[in-house]
């Protein structure tokens, strides 16, 4: 951050500081006034659920708006899960339950980035509404901010209280005018019980049908009123331990013996024109570039494999593939690089963690003081953290190597026939299963402390409600890689030679500094090799994010229209958002080792970095803050017998941030009940904002060398540096956000019936994305993207030049289709006592278009696309019937089929046109994925009225998830299998 950004982030938290506590003064002074208001501060609640909509007017704060209201007036579609249905789905982690809902899509999770080493996200529970992604998705408990948990921003769901939540309000729609940046697709808010009083606690205990991912959760609360109940203590804390389902062994088997993967691969032929598709599908498919313990790929010897032992033995393709024995490692039947079935025993995607190992232990704490009746002043304390394990892949692929003849760890028969064939080295390739498989480790610590204020006071003959708070959260996000090696010194630990009769590296500046010779002939390295190429220490990031919040909300209807109370809503917010990050990408073990005179101690370490096989983790820095103010108006137009009611409600924010300065949010909606009884429409469009996160405006600079640019400004090649780094020129994204529906509730003449139905579009512009070196200088040159001119400098011939290679403004996003919602609740069915509970949502994606807008890319739609986030149809229903002593609840989970990929020309073998970069052509029998249908059933028993005893079968029909040619689609398919859950909860 420049002088003059931290001059003017300290005199925006000075002025936040003074307003605050001005109008906190303020808000206590006058309150006394309202002591004959004995009842104590309600808490907001939002737009009741279809399900339990019933005749009385209520008051409620509905999600996405700033306005009290009463029923359903605001315009925005909200969907509400109640404490009764999140207990009912008896999951160890409540975003699980939330994450099912059919709007929600492409959020993360503990089944999610498991295939990655340097994401940081692993075990991550972070929700993504619309599929437009989980940064632009705000997440906020009881309204307010929390601190993120990575560096992009987003909150971790897990570290939540959960055992307090009351409901979860999501918002499917944009709400920046009412909440701030990140509300383009949403808001998911949760609301804590902060009156409980009593002692409650659920333990819950569950196992896969394949015996793996055990889980044990415990979670206890208690609350208490004290002072003539105007003093509130709250407090929870939880444990959780879910063991996930870690990888399989080599080849085709998985964890617990599950049989669905079968090494499925989409193989390019790179033959466009015979008129036969380009890509084909192929299962039990092999790679002819590795094995599990090492391949000769190319040359005269290619085909010869080796086993543990290092005994060498003539590999089987597979496709009766018959290796040319060509420098280009051609293998005759094989279609480019993978042959079908053969020896498969060296396939290394078997080996992907299926599900995140998580481990949660959570508290907190709340005090509240009601000062005077319908006012409180409140102290909040929510401390936790969460764990998470994953194996990205089994071994540590090396498909390229030269390896000498003469090397002392080649066989002798080996080393013949390279004698023989006369050639002195060899192409080879392996997955070094020898040197173990990767582990990713995550540990992130969340300490969030909030102080406020918050209730109602008399403002010129009116009642005003205020909600003012001040919130400081910390997160300590460690990541640990193990068993992974440094990529030099491999290379120079593989280059062995015999030395005075003694096997050592070749390389003498090497050997001073501590090599060892590494064999991948086989299975056996040394241990001393091993600890040479991979260190114990392995790769390492340690990031803290800090976040403070200064809000200050008021409301109220200060005087009435001809139809009716005119509501107002105002208040302004200052943040203020920092992380740091260590991360050693140098191999040295040492924090910001490139500032130490001595580094590198290893002369064949890249002092640049970029020296660990994968995780290679920068250190950098970074700030901004933002202040920002709102207006918000709710209008009532109509009001009477014949035309029912109609409102309007509008909203605008205008914010300043250090980084990009102002911009504007709005929005404008309105709903009319009709005067059919139960009916109504409602609409809104809205201008919404995502604005760039730390880790796009504040990337550390990886510096990698191009010896041999090409500048076309002067039609020459110049040395240059390429600094991968972020952008603080970045400026939001801009998104036009608009929904309109109509819905049904308890009519009088259909008690108990509820359904909506709300059309949505969003078209985000501005959006951020990233370019290569290349594209950088060629799109500037073109006058493409003016902006990339500031990115780079290739004016001097001799060095040094550099490019920034960073994100940009410059995509876009639209995406369209529809909600569905009803529910119907009967009362005693059949004439037996309890009541049956039928619900249904569901979310059409019509269409779901990125485009980079760049030369040679076309628009690309991916609703229907099962191997992303945006099925055409998403489904969730569920029946339940209960009574005083016991429930059954039935859960039907399911999405419809789709496409690989959408842009893909379908044609018959023998017919296929010519088939070009963006529009490859496959058979559509390749390119169809099948949907999947779950079926989950649980129910409960009162053992006692404190005790209840409740079970849960998920996916119980164990559903497989469908084959992939990218090994599954945890984002859609649930890849565990049957899960039994079991558990007493108990309140007293």
């Amino acid at each position: 951050m420049s002088g003059s950004d931290y001059t003017l982030s300290a005199r925006s938290w000075r002025r936040a500081g003074v307003a605050s506590l001005a109008a906190l003064a303020t808000c206590m002074l006058a309150a006394p006034a309202m002591a004959q208001d004995t009842a104590p501060l309600p808490e907001p609640q939002a737009t009741p659920p279809s399900d339990q909509a019933d005749d009385r007017a209520q008051d409620i704060v509905v999600t996405g708006s700033r306005i009290q209201s009463s029923g359903f007036n605001a315009p925005t579609p909200t969907t509400v899960i109640g404490e009764e249905q999140i207990a009912a789905n008896a999951q160890p982690n409540v975003f699980t339950t939330i994450a099912q809902l059919p709007s929600l899509q492409g959020s993360s999770g503990t089944q999610t980035n498991t295939f990655s080493t340097s994401s940081g996200q692993q075990g991550l529970s972070s929700f993504s509404l619309r599929g437009v992604g989980a940064i632009r998705t705000l997440t906020l408990l009881d309204g307010q901010r929390v601190v993120g948990a990575n560096v992009t921003g987003v909150p971790d769901v897990s570290l939540f209280p959960q055992l307090l939540i009351k409901r979860v309000d999501v918002v499917n729609g944009g709400a920046s005018a009412s909440y701030g940046s990140d509300a383009v697709g949403g808001v998911v808010n949760f609301i804590t019980d902060t009156r409980f009083e009593g002692i409650k606690g659920n333990v819950l205990g569950s196992i896969t049908d394949y015996a793996d991912d055990e889980t044990v959760l415990v979670q206890l609360a208690a609350g208490k009123s004290f002072l003539n109940d105007t003093v509130h203590f709250v407090v929870s804390t939880e444990y959780g331990n879910e063991a996930g389902v870690g990888p399989g062994p080599y080849g085709i088997g998985l964890a617990g013996g599950r049989d669905w993967f079968t090494q499925r691969t989409l193989v390019n032929r790179n033959i466009t024109n015979d008129g036969n598709p380009q890509l084909v599908l192929r299962d039990f498919a092999q790679s002819i570039g590795f094995t599990k313990y090492g391949l000769i790929t190319a040359g005269p010897l290619q085909g010869i494999a080796f086993d543990q032992a290092g005994n060498p033995f003539q590999f089987q393709y597979g496709s009766n593939g018959v290796p040319v024995r060509d420098a280009a490692g051609t293998v005759r039947g094989c279609d480019f690089g993978f042959c079908q079935g053969g020896d498969v025993s060296g396939n290394v995607d078997s080996g992907r963690s299926i599900k995140s190992s998580i481990e949660r232990l959570n508290t907190y704490t709340r005090l509240g003081w009601d000062f005077a009746p319908g006012n409180e002043l409140y102290f909040s304390a929510n401390i936790g953290q969460v764990k998470t394990q994953n194996q990205p892949i089994n071994g540590q692929n090396r498909p390229n190597l030269t390896i000498q003849c003469a090397n002392p760890f080649v066989p002798q028969i080996v080393r013949n026939q390279c004698a023989a064939a006369g050639i002195t080295s060899f192409r080879y390739g392996t997955s070094n299963a020898a040197l173990g498989s990767t582990q990713v480790h995550t540990d992130r610590r969340q300490y969030r402390f909030v102080v406020g204020a918050k209730g109602k006071t008399p403002v010129f003959g009116t009642d005003w409600n205020y909600d003012i708070y001040f919130e400081h959260g910390t997160n300590y996000s460690d990541i640990d890689v193990s068993n992974i090696h440094l990529s030099r010194r491999f290379n120079q630990a593989i280059d062995a030679i015999s030395l005075d009769g003694t096997i050592v590296c070749r390389d003498p500046v090497a050997r001073a500094n501590g090599c060892q010779p590494l064999n991948i002939i086989g299975g056996n390295p040394s241990e001393a090799a091993i600890r040479y190429v991979q260190p114990e220490n392995g790769p390492f990031q340690r990031t803290r994010q800090t976040q403070d919040v200064v809000s200050l909300n008021f409301s109220g209807q200060p005087f009435e229209s001809w139809a009716g109370p005119v509501s107002f809503a105002f208040g302004g917010e200052a943040r203020h958002e920092y992380y740091r990050v260590y991360g050693d990408p140098y191999g040295g073990g040492v924090v910001d080792a490139p500032a130490n005179a001595n580094y590198p101690v290893d002369p064949v370490l890249l002092p640049g970095g970029a020296n660990w096989y994968a995780g290679n983790y920068y250190p950098g820095t970074g700030a901004y803050s933002v202040v920002e103010g709102f207006v918000e108006v709710d209008l009532p137009i109509i009001n009477s017998d014949a035309l029912g009611r109609a409102n309007l409600n509008g909203a605008v924010r205008v914010t300043d941030y250090s980084t990009s300065g102002t911009v504007w949010a709005w929005k404008i909606g309105g709903t009319w009940e009709l005067p059919i009884d139960g009916l109504r429409i409602r609409g809104v469009t809205s201008r919404d904002i995502r604005a760039p996160n730390l880790s796009e405006l504040f990337a550390a600079p990886v510096t990698t060398t191009l010896p041999n640019f090409f500048d076309p400004f002067n039609n020459r090649n110049v040395l240059a540096l390429q600094y991968t780094t972020g952008n603080p020129a970045l400026t939001p994204e801009l998104a036009r956000n608009t929904t309109a529906g109509i819905a049904l509730s308890n009519p009088s003449w259909f008690r108990g019936f509820s359904a909506s139905f709300d059309w949505y579009k969003i078209k985000i512009d501005d959006v951020i994305g990233s370019l290569g070196a290349g594209d950088i200088v060629n799109y500037c040159f073109g006058n493409i993207l003016p902006q990339t001119c500031n990115a780079f400098n290739l004016n001097n011939p001799n060095g040094p030049n550099f490019i920034n290679v960073q994100s940009f403004n410059f995509a876009s996003i639209e995406t369209e289709g529809f909600d569905i919602e009803a529910s119907y609740q009967w009362r005693n069915p059949l004439g037996l006592p309890g009541q049956f509970v039928l619900r249904g949502l569901a979310t059409h994606v019509a269409k779901y278009v990125s485009d980079t807008g760049l030369p040679g890319t076309i628009p690309g739609d991916s609703a229907g696309q099962n191997f992303g986030a945006t099925p055409n149809w998403k489904w969730l229903v569920t029946q339940s019937y209960s009574n005083d002593q016991f429930s059954l609840l039935l859960q039907e989970r399911w999405f419809t089929s789709g496409k690989i990929n959408n842009n893909y020309v379908e044609c018959e073998p023998g017919s296929c046109p010519v088939s070009t970069p963006v529009n490859q052509t496959i058979s559509p029998q390749d390119n169809f994925v099948p949907g999947a249908f779950y079926m989950d059933v649980g129910g409960t028993y009162n053992l006692t009225e404190e005790v209840t005893a409740y079970f849960k079968v998920d996916n119980l029909f164990d559903e497989d998830p469908a084959l992939s040619p990218f090994f599954s689609n945890p984002a859609l398919y649930d890849a565990l299998g049957r899960t039994y859950r079991v558990g007493v909860r108990f309140k007293f």
